[in-house]
């Protein structure tokens, strides 16, 4: 028994619908499943004829779901900057593409410097695409999700109130025109920026549409250039020349709200799991003290707790600007 026929019906059926548009009556040699990247999807390698694909079929969408990720994907992997396209349904949200062989960001010839320049080129490419499809204004979808965030309980009342408060601030002075909107993927953490030995390639493109090109630029700047150095690197190799006045400025506001977002995200997750009481405080352990409890094993990765304590740092960054946990480069 393979691990495609372990799937529900439905999904089993539409993974070899899917299997026979792209390879035939060829036979399947191997089925693997994997992980990698920030996805709910479930994931499978496909070998078969001497060739790898990877298979995907999404899990079930979130009250925030891109209606357009499929349209967004297409176009990326036309521009070489998501990896090669061979089928997609939409309706099944089941799509089968190349399969990339992941090597560790940290491994990239040249170090972090050479990393940032290549991001900064990656971030340009994929703005040049043919425009994604339009779905949200930025801020109201960080402040969607945020607004969840305090209907879950998961903190005592008044407790947000600062953040709200924040929040309410940078929207009021936040200032784009969403007619000079550019393809964005909004999502992209070092999970979802995958190296082959070679090159760059960027996947997971579920939160994929057009919006404001700093918003790609403040998360792989949080993640991955994580000083001034890197920044500079970064900065330049996207826009061919270093931020001036105004887009630093602006850059500070898209950067709070990016955090926010993944602020978000983390204790969302962190508020499906039980709780005697509410929490009372947004206090969060600096860097260094976050580092030694994962690594004296106080704090499992993945687990709700973690979530938690992590959401709050991210947190704290958006309140105070300062820098974020980061991001595993080992993926």
């Amino acid at each position: 028994m393979s691990a495609l026929d372990k799937l529900p019906p439905a999904e089993r059926d539409a993974a070899h619908a899917a299997l026979r548009q792209v390879i035939g009556t060829a036979a399947i040699d191997a089925v693997t499943s994997v992980s990698g990247g920030a996805t709910s999807a479930q994931l499978f390698r496909i070998d078969a004829h001497g060739e790898n694909y990877l298979l995907r079929i999404e899990g079930m969408p979130s009250p925030l779901r891109n209606p357009f990720q499929y349209v967004s994907l297409r176009i990326a992997a036309e521009a070489g900057i998501a990896p090669r396209l061979h089928y997609v349904d939409e309706a099944s949200r089941v799509a089968v593409m190349d399969f990339v062989q992941r090597q560790p960001l940290g491994r990239y010839p040249g170090g972090l410097p050479a990393l940032a320049k290549a991001l900064g080129e990656l971030l340009a490419r994929l703005q040049a695409t043919p425009t994604f499809p339009a779905f949200v204004h930025y801020p109201d979808i960080v402040a969607r999700l945020w607004a969840h965030v305090g209907r879950t309980g998961l903190f005592a009342p008044g407790v947000l109130e600062r953040c709200n408060e924040q929040l309410a601030r940078i929207r009021a002075a936040y200032a784009w025109d969403e007619a000079n909107s550019v393809s964005s993927h909004n999502d992209s953490l070092p999970a979802n920026i995958l190296f082959d030995g070679n090159r760059l390639w960027m996947i997971d493109w579920e939160s994929a549409y057009r919006t404001d090109p700093l918003v790609d630029l403040a998360i792989v700047g949080d993640s991955l250039a994580r000083t001034l150095e890197l920044e500079s690197i970064l900065h330049r190799a996207w826009l061919g020349r270093p931020l001036d006045e105004a887009l630093r400025a602006r850059l500070a506001h898209v950067r709070a709200l990016t955090r926010l977002y993944y602020a978000g995200v983390l204790l969302s997750a962190s508020a499906t799991a039980p709780r005697t009481a509410p929490d009372t405080s947004l206090a969060a352990p600096t860097l260094a003290e976050l580092a030694e409890a994962t690594r004296g094993g106080l704090l499992k990765a993945g687990t709700p707790a973690a979530k938690h304590v992590l959401g709050k740092t991210f947190v704290a960054s958006f309140l105070t600007e300062v820098a974020t946990p980061g991001f595993d480069l080992s993926v």
